[in-house]
């Protein structure tokens, strides 16, 4: 038997996928979280052999909740499944330490399968993000350049953004031409979308 948690911030979402899943006579779904603080409560509780983590969820993401999950209960199988099929996401899903990458538009009967895989000890990726990834690379910025882009994403001055991250205005500045210049756009209201469209920010 296989025990399953299921992390997703949509209640009927999440209601949808345990009752499909019990459907299956070698799943047990032992409990289910509306965000990702409640999912790694959950598996210090419930102790299960695959977690079904949504990505963008509040109080803590899925990546993160993922990351402590891994960090504490290695043996715990954490398998991102998420509408959002981002190269950015897969990348930084496999550095938390997540086992499996999964689109939620996948029919039930080849999630079920993929959950037998991931429970195994298989390592399960989307094919076709998988092929997205190779495609797009990785990401070209400095893990502080993305720190000032996701400061600058909102639109604030680059005065507020200094601020908040403790840097001068021209270094401010100087990160932002160095982004803009690096991902090929023009200004970085594009950057921060090409950013948003990859996951990686």
């Amino acid at each position: 038997m296989i025990r399953l948690a299921i992390a997703e911030d949509q209640t009927l979402v999440r209601d949808a996928l345990a009752k499909l899943l019990a459907r299956f006579a070698d799943f047990v779904v032992v409990g289910e979280a509306a965000d990702g603080a409640e999912a790694v409560e959950l598996v210090e509780r419930c102790r299960p052999d695959v977690v079904l983590m949504d990505i963008e969820m509040p109080r803590l993401d899925g990546l993160e909740a993922c990351r402590r999950i891994a960090a504490r209960h290695p043996e715990v199988r954490v398998a991102i499944l998420t509408t959002f099929g981002r190269p950015g996401y897969l990348q930084q899903a496999l550095e938390a330490g997540a086992a499996a990458f999964l689109l939620k538009d996948d029919p039930v009967d080849r999630l079920a399968g993929n959950i037998r895989r991931i429970a195994a000890g298989e390592r399960v990726i989307d094919p076709s993000l998988a092929v997205l990834t190779l495609a797009t690379g990785p990401c070209p910025l400095t893990p502080r350049e993305l720190e000032v882009l996701r400061a600058a994403a909102d639109g604030s001055p680059v005065a507020e953004v200094a601020r908040r991250l403790n840097l001068s205005e021209g270094s401010v500045r100087n990160y932002l031409s160095v982004i803009i210049q690096k991902l090929g756009v023009t200004n970085r209201i594009q950057a921060v979308r090409k950013a948003e469209a990859n996951g990686w920010i």
